[in-house]
């Protein structure tokens, strides 16, 4: 895992150390830690023995650990991860993907706050990629240009957003505005998915280092547009803010 020791942006009202699990199932092409997503990773990761040791000696400054990735629901032994940090007296927040819902159901009961990434349209996930948890196999984009399959990668993320909001756990969805993967109708179709959501964030794309170089090229939405985006949420009845702008 990778270590950001101190933060006071990545858990709502607490001050925080970031974990960053390797490896994800998703292929974003805005990704910000893309050598976090596949192999080879950093030769600089700590073990989770040097990661607990020193939460064990910051325990007496931070209040919770942010878990984030890569997709940190691909390690099978982040619940126990999850009760050693606990054992700690610090919060535990988990950053996902969403697409792995039974995954999700299993560390509810382990953590404090959880945070999900809405990419875009459930309808659209067919464009991002995405490889089996259990096989690793990559479907890739053409493996989920099929109808069926695109359902079928709706219905996982759908049933992630209604789990975590019927969890009562403290929760809040987030989507990266990259112009082309999210419009005005993926808002509106992502907003009606997440009703009841306590909160829902909008967050500006920002070209920097990331795993499609083309996306490094995107001009990211005006204030004007992503003012209009937050406007469409509102009005479906979501609390919505602005990030990053």
């Amino acid at each position: 895992m990778a270590l950001q020791k101190t933060t006071l942006l990545d858990y709502p009202g607490e001050v925080a150390a970031t974990l960053f699990t390797p490896g994800c199932n998703l292929r974003c092409p805005y990704c910000h830690n893309p050598e976090l997503v596949t192999p080879p990773f950093p030769d600089d990761l700590l073990s989770r023995e040097e990661i607990l040791s020193f939460l064990k000696k910051r325990a007496g400054v931070l209040g919770g650990v942010c878990v984030t990735g890569g997709e940190p629901l691909l390690h099978p032994d982040l619940p126990e991860l999850a009760d050693e940090i606990h054992g700690l007296g610090l919060k535990v927040k988990i950053d996902t993907n969403g697409t792995m819902p039974e995954r999700i159901e299993a560390i509810l009961p382990k953590v404090d706050y959880v945070a999900m990434d809405v990419k875009t349209a459930p309808r659209r996930y067919g464009e991002l990629g995405m490889e089996s948890a259990e096989t690793g196999e990559s479907a890739g984009r053409s493996g989920y240009t099929t109808a069926d399959a695109a359902d079928a990668a709706a219905k996982l993320i759908k049933r992630s957003i209604r789990t975590i909001i019927e969890s009562g756990i403290e929760h809040e969805f987030r989507t990266t505005c990259l112009p082309g993967l999210v419009e005005e109708d993926d808002i509106r179709e992502i907003t009606e998915a997440i009703q009841g959501a306590a909160a829902y964030y909008l967050v500006q794309f920002r070209p920097a280092v990331t795993l499609d170089p083309a996306a490094a090229q995107v001009t990211p939405y005006s204030p004007d547009k992503l003012e209009g985006f937050r406007l469409i949420a509102e009005e479906s009845g979501l609390p919505v803010k602005l990030r990053g702008q």
